[in-house]
């Protein structure tokens, strides 16, 4: 594992975990902001809890378990997708800057949401980095080159071959018995 990688998943991490383990503890905090967002989603994604509490501390729940994951290098990129999964409708719940009536207020909510749009790039990288080592997806289609080329030379070889095979059998047709 290179030092940057060593290094900036536990940083990246570090905003999850803390962020997380605020919501598990206190989600009576955090339940009022994250109402408008929860109730459509739970309508239509069943796996979310009908309470906003319930739901807030699920979430929480996903940012510790995958920002410990991120941290340690443990199936990153999974806890990097899970991680951005609850990060969407936590700044779109939390950082609603377009509802915001005073200039202040509004200028902090859309730094906090810029914020969050750049930790969901840096998460969606962190999900794309193999470390290094090729993805599944093009080791799949390296083996599938691979094979084609392998049945492609055989193929050749057993035509090479049966050809003077072929010329023996048609000599030996000829000759008298």
């Amino acid at each position: 594992m290179s030092l940057l990688r060593l290094v900036g998943r536990p940083l990246l991490a570090s905003m999850f975990l803390t962020g997380g383990l605020n919501s598990l503890r206190a989600p009576e905090k955090v339940a009022p902001v994250a109402e408008p967002v929860v109730q459509p989603v739970a309508e239509r994604v069943p796996l979310v809890p009908d309470r906003t509490e319930q739901a807030v501390r699920l979430s929480g729940a996903v940012q510790v378990v995958g920002g410990l994951m991120l941290a340690t290098g443990r199936v990153p990129r999974i806890a990097a997708l899970a991680i951005a999964g609850t990060l969407v409708p936590t700044t779109l719940a939390g950082h609603r800057f377009w509802e915001a009536e005073d200039p202040g207020e509004r200028a902090q909510q859309r730094i906090h949401f810029f914020k969050n749009l750049s930790m969901l790039g840096g998460l969606l990288i962190a999900a794309d980095d193999t470390g290094g080592a090729p993805s599944l997806l093009w080791r799949g289609r390296h083996a599938a080159h691979d094979l084609r080329r392998d049945a492609h030379l055989v193929r050749r070889t057993a035509r090479v071959a049966a050809r003077p095979a072929a010329a023996v059998g048609g000599v030996r047709s000829k000759l008298p018995v």
